[in-house]
């Protein structure tokens, strides 16, 4: 009884282990890279790339190649692009799968290269990675066909920025800078068929970075993580020089002192204590050295207090009271009487020039205004700032041959008032002066008989 038992347990033991579960992506990263041709080129070129596993997972791997998100049919360790076109510009990734018992694993996807393939003439080829501050920017503006060049000049953003004659299609830019990043293109010269032709490239991004860029400090107090009288100050930067970089030195300061030693570690336990926490990053080498910005941790109270004093602001004496737009106090405003008499006057002084009924007996006024010479009836309705007080009207002394003659649109009649013959508006020559009040016109007498506009 006893063995059949033993057999019983023995035959449900593999039943009873619970398999072994296989993440089905690795925590590693594929890596794609150019091997040959360039990353900008002419459609009818070819270009080839190659992805590769970390050397430490040294396994069988197969491969996979994307452009964008579509899987391509080509698989294998190099991906080779034979007879380019311009729809095979994109982004192309790498990926390497592997087989097991428990189904296939794969690794990361790589990060993208990327082609350009160009269907015209000209193409301006840059480095595919970021410039550093201070070093040379190699610019080769390439012409299909490579034919002699007569001149190329090189643009910034639309701007040009250097011109170089001769055969040379490549231009250097020493001592670049942050401020030298931006879109380049090139524009290249050379004769064919007796003809001069000048074309210029599609744009392409140059980007600058600096070796050692400027310090982020972090300070992590987290009691879960860290003990409760420590804290955790770490100095965050992006370093990119080439390799073998020379090592980066780390120091932290509170105020102005500094704690502890320079470090190669990025962090530094330190007390937690309030205050205002910096850190530098040096590499002597390179004769770098850059500050981070000050940070504050805690209450700071008592001389640690690195702020500036609150400055409140001083009672001003009353010099003089304050002026309100409602101060009850002030005089009120002067109401205008001038002016406003004014433009009264001269409101009425042009209603007399276009008269609307005829049964109104005319003013003196009114008659002598209409009798005035062209230049004076045009400047009896003047701006309001011009008529202060209308100048008495001066009776005219002596009428000269032409004074009959009256402006344009002066000599309309009030209504009813009669068509004036030929001719006679004319005085004759020598008339003499008007007897004063002569100007006046008795009621009525608006409708003139014939012949009776001569007076003697």
């Amino acid at each position: 009884m006893d063995t059949v038992v033993s057999l019983l347990v023995l035959l449900a033991l593999p039943h009873l282990v619970v398999p072994r579960v296989v993440e089905p992506y690795t925590s590693f990263r594929a890596h794609a890279e150019l091997v040959s041709g360039d990353l900008r080129l002419f459609s009818g070129e070819r270009v080839q790339l190659k992805c590769s596993i970390p050397i430490v997972h040294t396994l069988s791997w197969n491969y996979l190649w994307y452009r964008g998100s579509e899987q391509l049919q080509q698989g294998g360790e190099h991906l080779h692009l034979w007879n380019t076109k311009v729809k095979d510009s994109g982004k192309y990734y790498c990926q390497g799968v592997r087989e097991t018992i428990v189904g296939d694993i794969r690794t990361l996807q790589s990060l993208p290269v990327e082609i350009n393939v160009d269907g015209g003439w000209v193409i301006l080829q840059v480095p595919p990675n970021p410039i550093l501050v201070g070093n040379t920017l190699k610019a080769t503006c390439r012409v299909r066909g490579e034919p002699q060049l007569n001149e190329v000049i090189l643009y910034k953003n639309g701007f040009e920025v250097m011109r170089q004659r001769g055969l040379d299609p490549t231009i250097h830019l020493p001592n670049f800078t942050l401020e030298d990043q931006g879109q380049y293109s090139c524009r290249a010269s050379w004769d064919a068929v007796r003809r001069t032709h000048s074309v210029i490239s599609a744009k392409a991004p140059v980007q600058v970075l600096e070796v050692l860029s400027q310090p982020i400090l972090e300070i992590v107090a987290d009691s879960n993580l860290i003990p409760v009288n420590k804290m955790k100050l770490i100095c965050h930067l992006q370093y990119n020089a080439p390799a073998p970089a020379p090592p980066v030195h780390y120091y932290f300061y509170e105020s102005d002192n500094q704690l502890g030693t320079a470090t190669s570690d990025n962090h530094n336990l330190v007390k937690r204590t309030p205050g205002n926490y910096r850190c530098r990053a040096k590499v002597p080498k390179l004769g770098l050295s850059r500050w981070s910005k000050p940070k504050t941790f805690g209450q700071m109270t008592g001389p640690q207090t690195m702020m500036p004093p609150i400055l409140h602001p001083r009672e001003s004496w009353p010099l003089a009271p304050p002026i309100s737009s409602q101060d009850s106090s002030l005089p009120p405003a002067a109401e205008p009487t001038t002016d406003q008499h004014s433009l009264q006057r001269s409101t009425a002084t042009s209603s007399v020039i276009q008269p609307t009924d005829v049964s109104t007996k005319p003013s003196v006024s009114q008659l002598n205004s209409s009798q005035l010479p062209p230049s004076t009836l045009l400047s009896t309705v003047l701006p309001i700032k011009q008529t202060t007080l209308p100048k008495p009207v001066r009776e005219p002394a002596d009428m000269s041959k032409n004074s009959g003659d009256m402006p344009e649109g002066s000599g309309d009649m009030p209504e009813g008032s009669g068509d004036m013959p030929e001719g006679s508006g004319d005085m004759p020559e020598g008339s003499g002066d008007m007897p004063e009040g002569s100007g006046d016109m008795p009621e009525g007498s608006g409708d003139m008989p014939e012949g009776s506009s001569v007076l003697y």
